[in-house]
């Protein structure tokens, strides 16, 4: 019978599995540690190349204070529970310069995310939110012949009425229902950018805001029969022909 080194007589069948395994398992060590490598060279280079540009978000915000001029601020102070309202907002730009991208920023709550909500206090909750207001579906919209739906930006608050010329007004509209009773303030505020750099002021030079203290009711709203036999809702804050006070 063959020997093995040792002289003991015994079979060397295990020994040379082992090293085939002990290869393997290396090939793979040097594999897996030149994937992350690789990876890591890609992630440094791209980050130089963002970094190499030189360009901010913001850089092509100019600088400066862009009078402007509050021309509607419309907003029903007495509501009900699923009727229909609209906040009208109007903005003038009565300086000499365009606003490239005038902005407005709606509050319910300073620590709600959404603009017609305001948080619930509790902790851990997944969906802190709690919505006033449903804002309905493609709206706000600019008030006018186009009617051009107003997407939010980043801050779910705040919305880009986009450039408006000297002279030039603006209006958009918020289709909203309300959804939960109470007293409510909802503020809002007029910017002449989206970073902060350019600034728009009233004309003696303070931001131009705003707010409106709302009363929403639980009850139905009131509902009247007209001269055509159509029954119609009588808003309250206004009075239908043939309603009674």
């Amino acid at each position: 019978m063959p020997r093995n080194a040792d002289g003991n007589g015994r079979s060397a069948w295990y020994v040379a599995p082992a090293l085939r395994e002990t290869g393997l398992h290396s090939r793979r060590a040097r594999l897996r540690c030149a994937g992350v490598y690789l990876v890591a060279g890609a992630l440094a280079a791209l980050l130089a190349a963002c970094g190499s540009s030189g360009s901010r978000q913001d850089s092509s915000e100019p600088s400066g204070k862009f009078p402007v001029e509050i021309t509607t601020s419309q907003f029903p102070s007495r509501q009900r529970l699923a009727q229909t309202e609209y906040l009208k907002l109007g903005v003038k730009n009565t300086g000499q310069n365009v606003i490239q991208n005038l902005a407005i920023t709606i509050s319910a709550d300073k620590d709600a995310i959404r603009p017609f909500s305001i948080r619930d206090p509790q902790a851990n909750l997944a969906a802190p939110d709690r919505p006033i207001w449903v804002l309905d579906n493609k709206w706000p919209r600019l008030v006018g012949a186009s009617s051009a739906f107003v997407p939010p930006t980043a801050n779910d608050k705040t919305y880009d009425l986009g450039q408006l010329n000297p002279g030039q007004t603006t209006e958009a509209a918020w289709k909203v229902v309300p959804v939960r009773p109470g007293s409510y303030r909802l503020s809002y505020g007029v910017d002449a950018g989206l970073n902060g750099k350019a600034q728009a002021v009233t004309a003696d030079g303070s931001k131009p805001t705003g707010s409106f203290v709302v009363e929403i009711s639980s009850q139905p709203p009131r509902t009247v029969v007209n001269g055509s036999g159509q029954v119609v809702i009588v808003h309250p804050n206004s009075q239908q022909p043939g309603a009674s006070p």
